[in-house]
């Protein structure tokens, strides 16, 4: 099969032939229809975060199974399914306390560099979030994936795989956005947008809306922003405040850099909570006064949005049938496998949303 093999920072992937192992106990075969261009998988493209190489990035996509492994029982050849990197194992402590996403079962949610499921040129081809989306075939274990009914649009679905369930899982599971609150969102890029959304979904009354790019802010008006800023030429946390009379009660970072990690939280009104979605470069430290914390302000992460993907992904893909979630806005094009470096070049310019990689798989 062909596959995007990440050899090092700031070097080109290029198109491979790899070879991929047959599905062993609790795995399953997959047929990649489409993988999402996700800021994440650039932040380890850029070497912002460390990963072993050569390896297959990418983490965000849908599938139809090819084939299942003994003791399989969720998914049948056939089954159109969506991938995410939040695998569990239904038994840890964090499976049992209702966190899956938060697994601690290494023999499934196995470690960087621990996977054996790829080769490339005799040697092993690490796999990348327990999934290695950027190939046309995937060897998964089967709590890697959810079922989703055959009639899908497989572009949308794979949005829903970590980008939309990212953001709209932060406003619904980490923040827990109350109806008729005001929200800010600093990026307006796939998972920010998610949120906007989101917050609409929630029943907040007001969102704000934050990016320089213009294009950006009109789509997240689409998404449900009753206000946007253009941070390029005003203080977005002095026109948050002056905008809500002292700040807001929910603001999420959708970007992952250190200012708006901290523009986040001096946002917020007393009582507010700040949540940072955005993957913030790994080493860096934030910045924050200690006596804000003192008016009961919070700052707070999320991984993958605090998702029970098995249960929330198929919810979201019932508000898009009802036209509440809006997955055909997010989509700015499909590429080609092949196109993959001009896609990862238009999303650093900041230029789309969200392109797809069609591996032509109906």
């Amino acid at each position: 099969m062909r596959a995007a093999v990440f050899h090092e920072a700031h070097q080109p992937l290029t198109i491979e032939e790899v070879e991929i192992e047959k599905p062993k106990r609790r795995e399953i075969l997959l047929r990649t229809a489409f993988a999402g261009l996700c800021h994440s998988d650039l932040h380890f493209m850029e070497g912002l975060y460390p990963f072993p190489t050569p390896a297959v990035l990418g983490h965000e996509g849908s599938a139809v199974v090819e084939a299942v492994g003994e003791d399989v029982t969720y998914v049948k050849p056939g089954d159109h399914v969506i991938t995410c990197l939040s695998v569990f194992c239904g038994e840890c402590p964090q499976c049992m306390t209702g966190h899956p996403n938060l697994c601690e079962n290494t023999e499934v949610k196995l470690l960087p560099g621990a996977a054996r499921r790829l080769r490339w040129k005799g040697d092993v081809l690490h796999q990348a979030f327990n999934l290695s989306v950027f190939a046309e075939q995937m060897l998964v274990h089967e709590h890697a994936v959810v079922k989703i009914d055959s009639d899908i649009p497989l572009d949308r679905a794979a949005l829903v795989g970590c980008g939309v369930m990212t953001g709209v899982g932060a406003v619904f599971h980490a923040a827990k956005v109350e109806p008729g609150s005001t929200v800010a969102v600093l990026g307006c890029g796939g998972i920010g947008l998610s949120a906007v959304n989101g917050a609409a979904l929630a029943g907040a009354s007001r969102i704000i809306a934050i990016d320089t790019n213009p294009s950006k802010l009109e789509r997240a008006r689409e998404m449900g922003a009753t206000d946007v800023i253009n941070a390029s030429n005003v203080d977005a946390v002095k026109a948050v405040r002056d905008m809500t009379g002292g700040g807001v009660p929910y603001s999420f970072e959708a970007i992952g850099l250190k200012l708006t990690a901290e523009q986040s939280f001096q946002m917020l009104r007393p009582g507010g909570t700040a949540t940072i979605i955005g993957m913030i470069p790994f080493g860096t430290k934030i910045e924050l006064h200690g006596a804000d914390f003192l008016r009961d302000r919070k700052i707070q992460g999320t991984s993958m949005g605090g998702n029970r993907f098995r249960v929330d992904m198929p919810r979201l893909l019932e508000l898009w049938r009802q036209g509440r979630l809006k997955l055909d806005h997010l989509i700015s094009g499909h590429l080609k496998l092949d196109q993959i470096n001009e896609g990862f070049a238009m999303l650093k310019s900041g230029a789309p949303v969200r392109n797809l990689i069609d591996f032509g798989v109906s």
